[in-house]
């Protein structure tokens, strides 16, 4: 039985508390698949599980929704021994132990192989984060938004969703508008292949039941205000990939744009999203992902930094996406 090293989220007085601890193959959950895990990532999520205010978690609980690792003892028929994988969501890190450890056993219909375009690295500078866009940029391609229907909107646009939409949109050949609350990054989205800066104040007014068209469609990581007014200005026959909450649960919009406009709200949910459609978006992701634009996007941590990483990414002011080394 091996030990291994895992950072562990357990009650205490006012809260949790994150400790750094060894476990052993005992402590691991139930799974018919064992991973060595070597990188992984922080998410608006993960900070959330970090600091306690992750709706439904399991304490005591090792974050990370996201990991990638070598398969060292496989029961699944569709991996064995040697396999690279990674994992993005399904419960890990939220009631399922997940990537903050230097092991994890989970369920093998988690899983899918690691790209061979990718490295362990560079699936983590992706993560959820990188794979939730390229689910909404599959969802505007489904409704036919396409580069010359008009601009596409990208709100939340510093952050790891934002940053890589804006790159995957500008090298399909989009007319990218990037909205975000911190214009100094203005230099770093245009850099992404990002055509207008937005300020995001212009949406966070009273939405009107109907504006002016400004766009053909959007990928909103806001909700609430900001998508309200996303839909209100989107073009007729237009479509929204609706992907985050990070400014509310609330929508505080009306059904006109939906019944004059025939607009399209599409909810991506990456968390459950079948094994087929996961596949298809890392396989898009490895034909349509600029890896030097990735590389801009990302920056590498020791894991031992994610705990003081997690109230910054909650704020907004982690930009792009964060490798973790385990």
């Amino acid at each position: 039985m091996t030990d291994f090293k895992a950072l562990v989220v357990e009650r205490a007085q006012g809260g949790v508390k994150p400790t750094w601890t060894r476990l052993s193959d005992a402590d691991l959950m139930d799974g018919d698949v064992t991973v060595a895990v070597s990188h992984s990532t922080i998410n608006y999520k993960d900070g959330l599980a970090l600091t306690g205010r992750l709706p439904g978690m399991r304490l005591p609980l090792i974050p990370g929704i996201d990991l990638a690792g070598t398969v060292i003892q496989s029961t699944h028929p569709d991996f064995a021994e040697g396999d690279d994988v990674v994992l993005n969501g399904w419960g890990c890190g939220e009631r399922h132990h997940g990537g903050y450890a230097e092991r994890a056993r989970v369920n093998g219909d988690w899983l899918i192989k690691r790209p061979t375009a990718f490295t362990a690295a560079e699936a983590m500078a992706i993560g959820t984060a990188g794979y939730t866009a390229m689910l909404a940029v599959l969802a505007l391609e489904a409704h036919d938004v396409t580069p010359g229907k008009g601009p596409v909107l990208v709100t939340g646009a510093a952050g790891g969703v934002g940053s890589v939409a804006v790159a995957l949109l500008a090298k399909l050949g989009y007319h990218v508008i990037a909205a975000t609350g911190r214009l100094s990054e203005s230099e770093y989205l245009t850099s992404l292949g990002a055509a207008e800066i937005l300020d995001r104040a212009e949406l966070a007014s009273q939405p009107r039941p109907l504006g002016k068209e400004r766009w053909a469609g959007a990928i909103d990581v806001a909700g609430s205000t900001t998508l309200a007014n996303v839909l209100s200005m989107t073009q007729y026959a237009g479509a929204v990939a609706a992907t985050g909450l990070a400014q509310g649960l609330d929508l505080p919009a009306s059904v006109a744009p939906f019944i004059l406009r025939g607009i399209t709200l599409a909810g991506i949910d990456s968390v459950m999203a079948p094994k087929a459609m996961r596949i298809k978006a890392w396989d898009r992701l490895a034909c349509d992902l600029d890896k030097a634009k990735l590389a801009a996007v990302s920056e590498t941590r020791p894991i031992a930094d994610v705990v003081a990483l997690a109230p910054q990414i909650l704020a907004g002011h982690v930009r792009g996406r964060t490798i973790l080394e385990i």
